[in-house]
C-alpha cells in the first residue's frame, strides 16, 4: 500500500476514534447498526481516507472527496457529538487592506478601475 498523506492519517484517526467511542455506523445512513469488529472499523477508516488496498484509484478519490465534504459540513459522528454542526475549514489569511472600510465613492471608483482595461 502506498504511503498515506497527513490528511488521510487524520481521517483514519477520526474514524477509529468514532469506533472506540461506539459512534461508528455500518452503513451510510446508519441503519446497519454500530460497528463491533475492529477489523471492520479499520476497513471503513481506510475506505473513508481513500487509502484502501482493494479499491481502484478513482474509487479511492471518490470516497475521500465524500469524506472531505462530510468533514467540512460537520456531519461526522465526532463533530455531531461535540455539537460542532457546520464546522468549517480554516479561512485563508487576508491582508490588512481588505479589512479597512471604504466609503461608497471609493468602492465605486475601485469597481470602475477593475472594469476598465489597463492602458
Amino acid at each position: 500500500m502506498a504511503k498515506t498523506s497527513r490528511r488521510q492519517r487524520k481521517t483514519v484517526g477520526r474514524v477509529m476514534h468514532e469506533y472506540k467511542h461506539g459512534e461508528l455506523k455500518r452503513s451510510r445512513g446508519g441503519r446497519g447498526g454500530k460497528v463491533k469488529s475492529r477489523k471492520q472499523a479499520v476497513a471503513i477508516a481506510l475506505h473513508e481516507a481513500g487509502a484502501s488496498k482493494s479499491q481502484s484509484r478513482s474509487q479511492k478519490r471518490r470516497s475521500f472527496a465524500r469524506t472531505l465534504s462530510k468533514e467540512a459540513h460537520g456531519r461526522t459522528a465526532q463533530q455531531e457529538k461535540e455539537h460542532r454542526f457546520g464546522a468549517r475549514p480554516r479561512k485563508a489569511k487576508t491582508s490588512g487592506a481588505e479589512h479597512r472600510r471604504r466609503s461608497a465613492g471609493t468602492r465605486k471608483a475601485a469597481r470602475a478601475r477593475k472594469r476598465r482595461p489597463s492602458r
